[in-house]
């Protein structure tokens, strides 16, 4: 039997310091995220298996780091709260979580382009609940049928006037995307400069306010983005027609990594895209960001098998 089907749990008790408020923020976004069930000012409560006995390690180290105090115990049970409730409420906090996805769903189906905007996010929304679904939901199934059937509706007749232009269009041009730029719009960068236009200049800027003839990437309307279930990088990478063996894993590697559909089942993207989110938390500026995610599209280009 496993240590959750014993009546298992893991207990973090743990006090920061009293300026410590921005560790305090931060330790209860990590907990939310993890899925963790408060228990009054007592700690923070998940079942005992092997990925969250780490992740409350690492956060009780941190917590430590910080001048702070903290420890993880294994519970068998507490005496006012039985086992079945205690379950009980990690699957109603699950199907909240399910019925906000849901609506969000609904409200995309009804929207022009809903297949290649939101439906990424929303995937990505979903492996993040069903990562905290310890318990398996009932509601579960359902968000993955409607946001399956999503997926696979139709793509708007609409299509980018940029898609039927030829390569030699594209030299000494300007290309803007969308500002904090992540895994797909980086690698979109270094595909473009590598292999379409190597005097490329790129610029961010959001929908409304994009620079007169500047080409847009991984916008959501018009330009070169998402297309059915394509990311950016893949798109870029049939329209110009690139045929190398290298980019070709790449692009399983992105796209892996920014639709979250584990389409390919491939996991070096997560790495990069977990590196970007790092480098915009240290608050660098998107020119910033785009450079040292090219440097890392470089580098993951010269060593994919």
């Amino acid at each position: 039997m496993s240590e959750t089907a014993q009546g298992l749990w893991l207990l973090i008790v743990f006090s920061l310091a009293q300026k410590s408020a921005s560790l305090r923020v931060a330790v209860w976004r990590k907990l939310q995220k993890f899925g963790a069930l408060p228990l009054g000012n007592s700690g923070y409560l998940l079942p005992n298996q092997p990925d969250n006995r780490e992740k409350l390690e690492w956060l009780a180290t941190t917590i430590r780091s910080r001048r702070g105090d903290a420890s993880v115990v294994e519970v068998r049970g507490i005496d006012n709260r039985p086992d079945r409730a205690l379950k009980e409420q990690f699957v109603a906090a699950r199907q909240r979580e399910y019925r906000e996805l849901l609506q969000e769903i609904r409200r995309a189906s009804m929207t022009v382009n809903a297949t290649s905007v939101r439906v990424p996010k929303l995937g990505r929304r979903l492996q993040e609940i069903i990562a905290r679904d310890f318990f398996c939901s009932p509601l579960r199934k359902q968000v993955e049928i409607e946001l399956d059937g999503l997926r696979k509706a139709p793509a708007s007749p609409r299509q980018p006037d940029f898609l039927k232009s030829s390569a030699a269009d594209y030299k000494n041009r300007l290309w803007v995307t969308r500002p904090r730029p992540g895994v797909d719009r980086v690698t979109s960068a270094w595909l473009i400069r590598k292999f379409i236009d190597s005097r490329a200049k790129f610029a961010f800027a959001p929908e409304d306010k994009r620079p007169p003839h500047a080409v847009p990437f991984d916008m959501y309307e018009g330009g070169f983005g998402h297309r059915g279930e394509n990311c950016t990088f893949e798109t870029l990478m049939r329209v110009f027609h690139i045929r190398n063996k290298r980019v070709a894993r790449m692009a399983e590697i992105v796209h892996d990594a920014d639709l979250f559909d584990d389409k390919f089942g491939r996991r070096e993207g997560f790495g990069i895209d977990a590196v970007m989110k790092g480098w915009a938390e240290e608050g660098l500026r998107d020119n910033e960001l785009l450079v040292r995610g090219m440097q890392l599209a470089e580098g993951l280009y010269r060593s994919v098998v």
